[in-house]
């Protein structure tokens, strides 16, 4: 059985991956719409909604290991004081 936080972390993940891959599926719905209608656009197709997917989920992770990486690091002013307290009782 997984901790709570650590179960909480994994379907916060998930729903941004889901978000991710509900936007590219309306690109992907959008493009044969578009073609009925007769808009068309060169650089409209399905490897730019691909690519376009991958470029999405690397910046996402990057921003939730940048945003991680701040908060376990003590580096605002309450977790500096935190991490203070935490030394002066020898907890850390």
């Amino acid at each position: 059985m997984k901790p709570q936080y650590q179960a909480r972390q994994e379907a916060e993940q998930e729903a941004k991956k889901d978000l991710v891959s509900q936007f590219i599926g309306i690109l992907f719905a959008l493009l044969p719409v578009l073609g009925i209608l007769g808009i068309n656009f060169d650089w409209f197709t399905a490897e730019f909604i691909d690519s376009l997917g991958i470029l999405i989920s690397a910046i996402v992770a990057f921003v939730i290991n940048a945003y991680t990486i701040y908060k376990n690091h003590y580096s605002g002013k309450r977790a500096r004081e935190q991490n203070a307290k935490l030394k002066e009782q020898g907890l850390k």
